[in-house]
């Protein structure tokens, strides 16, 4: 006797009268509603012009995907965990598929539960991992992923021993932890770890102290201009880049380091710059105006959305399918989603030098499958 068929497969979401769609959208198509919450109206002034430009990134993204089934729901968070979520609320009322954003952790925080009481998956642009999981994934640039590249590209290179300079912030204190653990995994010691307030002048007795503690690479969890003034304050104290290897995070993924004598031959974890500078090109060739760094999320964040709407509609969002080992290939390079919502980035090592940064250990191209 033959074995039964498999049992069909179960219906995705019930496309209902009152969820948004354009006026010309056939009768019989189910669009990917895709709400963007971002703080449109909330915060400085600073942070409503990156909502908008993040806006812009993701309807470029859907321009170039040359995709037709994405519907892309723009809704404005109001800056406020209270706000975002009733924005929501309505976007799931909306008929929402998917969430990309909030910004905020704390934002992120507010919307998650009404999104996985409404079986709807989140891409947040927050770097807190807390907030990360069940549903909810961040596609942001994450320090531990930084810190752990950089810490293995050093010890692979010869480093054993490593002081840090951590910022005595919320993201120093995950740096740290990175830190710690990177280091313990590579097989190497830590000589010390010297944190400071974030004020130019309270960096003199930690770079000092650092300085001293014989470690043969220093990681410099800084950039702007505590970075300006971690540099010579490390210089008075010795360091010279023949004799301790710098170390940065992808807040060094700034030309004006470039000016920093000490940090000379200096390396740091951060996406190849080509991929950055091409799409920072097609940005300003759209819209006439400079892209912001982390605009590259929301574009990548619908470049995935656009693969996914093959499935059925209901279901394309899956969290397997957001999960999948192979990862995505992105603006930034590739990605995937770990199952506690944090992001794997593959990322290159860049070396500062006179001229700009130059990759010295390229990005990957692929990612190691589960078992290998």
């Amino acid at each position: 006797m033959a074995p039964p068929p498999p049992p069909p497969p179960p219906p995705g979401r019930m496309e209902l009268p009152n969820f948004y769609r354009l006026r010309n959208t056939p009768a019989e198509a189910v669009p990917a509603r895709v709400a963007l919450l971002l703080p449109f109206s909330g915060g400085t002034p600073e942070t409503r012009a990156l909502a908008e430009s993040l806006e812009k990134a993701a309807e470029l993204a859907v321009l170039d995907s040359k995709n037709g089934d994405i519907l892309l729901m723009p809704r404005d968070d109001g800056g406020t965990p209270q706000t975002a979520a009733a924005a929501a609320t309505r976007a799931i009322a909306d008929g929402a598929e998917i969430i990309i954003g909030p910004l905020f952790s704390q934002n992120v925080a507010a919307v998650s539960p009404i999104a996985r009481a409404g079986h709807v998956p989140v891409i947040g642009l927050s770097s807190d991992r807390s907030v990360g999981g069940n549903g909810v994934y961040l596609l942001s640039f994450q320090p531990e992923t930084e810190v752990n590249r950089i810490v293995s590209y050093a010890v692979r290179t010869g480093h054993t021993s490593f002081s840090g300079l951590i910022p005595k912030s919320a993201y120093g204190e995950k740096v740290v932890a990175a830190f710690r653990d990177s280091v313990m995994r590579a097989g190497a010691q830590i000589a010390a770890i010297e944190s400071f307030d974030e004020q130019p002048q309270a960096v003199t007795a930690p770079a000092k102290a650092a300085a001293q503690a014989g470690g043969d690479a220093i990681l410099i969890a800084e950039g702007g201009t505590m970075l300006q003034a971690l540099g010579p304050a490390l210089a008075l104290n010795g360091v010279t880049p023949r004799s301790v290897q710098l170390l940065g995070t992808g807040l060094w993924d700034d030309v004006s380091i470039l000016r920093e004598p000490v940090l000379a031959q200096g390396w740091f974890a951060a996406p190849p710059p080509d991929a950055f500078r091409n799409f920072a090109a097609h940005y300003r060739q759209i819209y006439q105006a400079a892209a912001p760094r982390i605009a590259t999320l929301s574009y990548d964040a619908i470049s995935l959305v656009a693969l996914l709407t093959q499935g059925r509609p209901g279901l394309r969002f899956t969290d397997a399918a957001l999960t999948d080992a192979s990862g995505f290939a992105g603006v930034d390079g590739i990605f995937r989603f770990r199952r506690d919502g944090s992001a794997e980035r593959g990322l290159a090592i860049l070396q500062v030098d006179p001229n700009g940064f130059r990759v010295v250990d390229p990005a990957p191209k692929s990612f190691p499958q589960p078992g290998f």
